[in-house]
């Protein structure tokens, strides 16, 4: 987990409180305790590195709760996303974040691209890669697709010295297939090929697997290009699928 990164507590008294996001938290803090297992909570905790406690909700059992916790509500604008994602997020136990990442998936269509900076601090507090994911492909990417004066965001997030905005960077463009902006994908990928952290190698690979479904030839060139500076681990990964 990144060090550096500050509590979610410490956000809790900026975030203002509106009507929707009561009934929401309301709501969700009332159903959530409900299915806690305490002893699953354990190895949750545990498996995600100690980044945060859990209730120890399985996913299926959370989802079904959180039909329950959004039943009859009216759809949110930008400012309710914000108000329910930060105010999930001054929550300690994980599953809250979960809440509000699935949320923001539902809704983000109905922000803008002034919605951006709020995402960057769900990414950079109790940040690690069950939330920084979600978020990067289906928050960060729709936001970028609606709005491609944001690239010029990415390419600043690419070179942060934050490691979970530097992945967000590599893997907003995940589902953007024949889409995808070929010169910032591959770029990103060169400029951090000797990155020290395994989750920004990692994500490298990743990203360059994913566009390899799309223009398999692409990745192979820039690989054989990049082989001496990618880590082996971004190699194996770029190349799972389709060989060398």
């Amino acid at each position: 987990m990144n060090a550096s990164a500050p509590d979610a507590g410490s956000h809790a008294s900026r975030v203002p409180a509106g009507s929707l996001a009561d009934t929401v938290l309301d709501r969700l803090t009332a159903v959530y305790p409900t299915a806690a297992d305490p002893q699953r909570a354990v190895g949750m905790r545990a498996y995600m590195k100690d980044v945060s406690p859990f209730l120890g909700l399985t996913t299926p059992v959370r989802r079904a709760l959180s039909r329950t916790v959004v039943e009859g509500l009216p759809r949110p604008d930008e400012a309710d996303c914000a108000e329910i994602a930060l105010r999930c997020w001054s929550l300690p136990e994980r599953e809250y974040h979960y809440f509000a990442v699935d949320y923001l998936r539902r809704h983000v269509r109905h922000c803008s691209s002034g919605f951006l900076p709020v995402t960057r601090q769900l990414l950079t507090t109790v940040p690690w890669w069950d939330t920084v994911d979600l978020l990067a492909a289906h928050v960060v990417g729709a936001l970028v697709a609606a709005d491609r004066a944001l690239a010029a965001e990415m390419d600043a997030w690419s070179v942060d010295e934050d490691l979970w905005l530097v992945r967000t960077a590599l893997l907003h463009q995940l589902r953007y297939k024949e889409r995808t902006d070929t010169k910032r994908l591959f770029g990103y990928c060169a400029r951090q090929a000797g990155h020290p952290d395994f989750f920004v190698r990692k994500a490298i690979g990743w990203c360059l697997r994913e566009y390899a479904k799309t223009d398999p030839d692409a990745v192979r060139a820039f690989v054989a290009r990049e082989r001496d500076r990618l880590a082996p681990m971004s190699v194996r990964e770029a190349l799972k699928n389709i060989g060398a």
